[in-house]
């Protein structure tokens, strides 16, 4: 992997008005062209992204965004749009003018503040005004940056104060497997080679995780399902700790001992990007469907569906015969996500391998919120297969 992917980068979403700078402020702070700049307001129509790296975070993800006062029928598809970034968010900048706060970006705020996103307050084009003016914002532990985008003034400040609002877990990273295994154990990593894969890769939760055993100084075999007992029989002793693809849950927990630690990829990114026991009460659910309820099914990649598609063909298949009637199920892929939750008696979630943490945690929320459980492919396929409580 020659780039570090989307969904392990820290997201930062520019939000405001319309005019204020977002877009000078972008090229300002990565130096480059990103977004078009003019005096014309929306220049922005949809969010641009730019990754870079910010030492000492490390990789992170700018998103610009159209203003959030936009106009017309085609300014709400915008707006709509923006607000879509939210889910996605782990750092929120504010950009505004001197004097202008308003109830725009008290929204913005509060729609911040509302998911715990940490935030920084810009104050741009401050070379027009004497002064910022008061900001109607009550926790004092928001910083307030004055710059002027378009001449590169003020943007040490705001990257020194990304730095220190960013949350902790990108300053101390959460690990795949690291702090499951020990340095020296040796990890049996379970591979079928999935046909979604381009020729030549494994996919990315498998690479992923390889990566994390070996920056944890601990071994890694790979090995495809039929291999395992040959594998087994072939160390001096077991395993640490088996992980396979859930697509070979079945056979792979019969051919593991019983006192051998079994868990598959998704199950470790549901713990990686999500929260593992969220899934797990959510697989519970399960038990209580009955013939006729609705399912989504929720994926973070937009791959072309194979003719045996995990979410699409077995995950309906197995579902159906666990429930004992037809079910109807909807699919929606990337970014996309119902804004009517309430339609649905349960979600599946794919392993988000291609979303960063804070939007799996944000849909998790949405679902609490409208009361609809939510699991992952590989929480729901160890409960159907009734291998769950290993």
């Amino acid at each position: 992997m020659e780039k570090t992917p989307k969904s392990l980068r820290l997201h930062i979403g520019i939000f405001g008005r319309r005019n204020v700078g977002k877009s000078s402020l972008l090229n300002a702070l990565t130096r480059q062209q990103v977004s078009i700049i003019s005096d014309v307001a929306g220049t922005t129509t949809d969010p641009v992204e730019k990754p870079m790296e910010l030492l000492p975070l490390g990789p992170v993800l700018f998103i610009d965004t159209a203003g959030v006062d936009d106009v017309g029928d085609l300014g709400q598809l915008r707006i709509q749009r923006t607000r879509q970034i939210f889910d996605r968010t782990d750092l929120g900048i504010i950009v505004t003018e001197a004097g202008v706060w308003g109830d725009f970006e008290t929204a913005i705020h509060r729609e911040l503040n509302s998911r715990n996103i940490p935030l920084i307050i810009v104050i741009n084009k401050c070379d027009l005004h004497p002064s910022i003016g008061d900001l109607p914002i009550a926790e004092n532990n928001i910083p307030v940056i004055q710059t002027v985008a378009s001449k590169q003034e003020g943007m040490d400040q705001l990257r020194q104060a990304i730095i220190r609002q960013a949350p902790e877990e990108f300053i101390d990273k959460l690990g795949i497997i690291g702090d499951i295994i020990h340095p020296g154990d040796l990890a049996l990593l379970v591979v079928p080679i999935d046909l979604e894969a381009p020729k030549g890769r494994l996919i990315v939760p498998q690479v992923q995780t390889l990566r994390d055993i070996l920056d944890n100084d601990a071994y890694a075999v790979v090995v495809k399902e039929h291999q395992l007992p040959d594998a087994l029989a072939r160390l001096n002793r077991p395993p640490a700790l088996v992980v396979t693809d859930s697509q070979a849950f079945g056979k792979v927990a019969a051919d593991t001992p019983a006192d051998v630690p079994l868990t598959s990829f998704s199950i470790l990114f549901a713990r990686f990007k999500g929260d593992l026991r969220e899934f797990v009460r959510g697989a519970a659910a399960v038990d209580g469907l009955k013939p006729g309820d609705n399912i989504l099914i929720a994926e973070s990649c937009s791959h072309h569906p194979i003719g045996d598609d995990i979410g699409r063909i077995k995950i309906p298949h197995w579902l159906t015969r666990h429930v004992g009637g037809k079910l109807n199920f909807t699919t929606v892929q990337g970014h996309d996500f119902p804004e009517n939750l309430g339609d649905y008696q349960l979600v599946v979630q794919c392993g988000g391998c291609m979303h960063n943490r804070r939007t799996m945690l944000s849909r998790i929320i949405r679902c609490r919120q409208a009361g609809v459980p939510i699991t992952n492919y590989g929480v729901l396929i160890a409960k159907i297969h009734g291998i769950l409580p290993r």
